[in-house]
């Protein structure tokens, strides 16, 4: 019996990760990328090197079409263009969650929702590590499963972070924890509907069975219906108030400590104002952490410590430096409107708010309300900065800038005053100008330290 041939979609870092666990399974590797950057062309030449075939700047339809199986990068959406093909729509596809995760020996939390995922996951993992355990984020934060699986010695736990995407195509994942930590508009772009995008997230709960725990936001209504009639357990979070009678998960108490309750019982972890992390919105990040830690065996002081000593991601509301008295904050994660509107809702400083790269379908009027008193002045770039200039005309001041991302930090520069806030939250896709949101923000900093190297002399 011959082989299995295995389609690979996207030569990024779960692609090649992929392409990996597929040839050490023995399986035939045909992966393909429309991109042809010297990134993708040199995992291709890995691919080869390793014994499979790759392609880049485009798709041999015909060659896809003779696999047994797509699997499908992060990053293909399940409206692109190569699946439409008719030529494709009776092979089985699967997202590259979907296939490590067959090949996994660990058990999983599985974490999704619009925001708050990758600190949600990145945390998580944090708090389990700090009780013992050997426990990895991976997925959609960086480290893809594929390469979990192929690790001789499976950790204890794997925390995913699990993008609509990755859950569009999946049939057996089956995380025993899962979190949804939100839900908002987002991915118009590649969604027909806000319907279509939540009925993907739906499917972090298609496998539960009655020991499955599930951890919800219960002040999101969409959140809190999302599971339907799934098997499973329910827990909730909140930080507006305490828990429901008869709910149990974790709350914010009126003195501002973080708490868990379970079987009747309640205990304090920590208080607020020592969390390291800025902002309300990651007072729901950490209790969706610490429930979902708990449910994993976690011990309620362990998670305590966890909570103190946890720094935060990279791109997420991340102080860069101070320079002549202006706070560089680097958000470039926020890649829709409502991380925007939480990046913003974080400001203690009058702030200049950097908008602007791929438009991503809604309308920056919706921000009105989080700008006025917050934001002095918008700097609009990129693609979208036309439509950031006529969607927020009479709100704020509003300047645009054409031309290169250096461009757009002088034009910051010179427009933050001592005292302020320089944030960037885009609320759009960095494609326009840079490879990914995480190189937009690593540009980001390297502007701000140049800034600073040159006023410290």
């Amino acid at each position: 019996m011959s082989a299995r041939r295995v389609g690979i979609l996207g030569l990024a870092r779960s692609g090649r990760a992929a392409a990996r666990l597929a040839l050490a399974r023995g399986e035939r590797v045909f992966a393909s990328d429309a991109a042809d950057t010297p990134a993708v062309r040199g995992a291709a030449e890995e691919i080869r090197h390793a014994g499979g075939e790759a392609e880049t700047g485009g798709h041999s339809i015909d060659r896809l079409a003779a696999c047994d199986v797509l699997v499908l990068s992060p990053g293909i959406a399940p409206q692109a263009a190569v699946l439409q093909d008719a030529r494709l729509r009776s092979v089985p596809r699967m997202s590259e969650l979907e296939y490590a995760f067959r090949a996994l020996a660990a058990p999983v939390i599985g974490v999704t929702g619009t925001n708050g995922k990758s600190t949600t996951t990145a945390l998580a993992a944090h708090l389990l590590r700090a009780a013992d355990y050997d426990a990895l984020a991976a997925g959609n934060i960086g480290l893809a499963l594929s390469e979990v699986a192929l690790r001789p010695e499976p950790p204890d736990w794997v925390v995913v972070e699990a993008s609509s995407f990755q859950l569009a195509d999946i049939e057996s994942f089956a995380p025993r924890v899962g979190v949804v930590t939100n839900l908002s508009p987002d991915h118009l772009d590649r969604y027909p509907s806000v319907k279509r995008y939540y009925a993907d997230k739906a499917n972090l709960f298609r496998n539960g069975v009655a020991s499955s725990v599930w951890v919800l936001n219960g002040e999101d209504e969409a959140v809190r219906a999302l599971p339907a009639d799934a098997a499973g357990r329910r827990r909730y979070f909140r930080t507006e108030a305490p828990l429901r009678p008869g709910e149990e998960g974790g709350f914010v108490n009126p003195a501002g400590d973080l708490v868990l309750r379970e079987s009747g019982r309640e205990d304090v972890l920590i208080h607020v104002s020592e969390l390291r992390l800025l902002g309300r919105h990651n007072w729901s990040n950490a209790l969706a952490a610490s429930v979902a830690a708990h449910a994993a065996g976690a011990s309620h002081g362990a998670i305590a410590s966890g909570l103190r000593t946890f720094d935060g991601l990279e791109h997420r509301l991340e102080v860069v430096s101070e320079v002549e008295g202006v706070l560089w904050i680097n958000d470039s994660k926020a890649t829709n409107l409502d991380a925007t509107r939480i990046a913003v809702r974080s400001m203690t400083r009058p702030t200049v708010l950097l908008l602007g790269g791929r438009h991503k379908g809604e309308s920056y009027a919706l921000l009105a309300d989080e700008l006025r008193g917050r934001v002095h002045t918008v700097v609009a770039y990129g693609e979208a900065g036309a439509l950031v200039e006529r969607d927020l005309a009479g709100v704020v001041p509003v300047t645009r800038v054409e031309g290169d991302f250096a461009g757009v930090i002088d034009t910051a520069v010179r427009l933050a005053r001592p005292g302020d806030a320089l944030l960037l939250a885009p609320a759009c896709a960095s494609f326009d100008m840079f490879s990914d949101y995480e190189e937009r923000g690593r540009v980001f900093k390297q502007l701000a330290r140049a800034r600073a190297e040159v006023a410290h002399g």
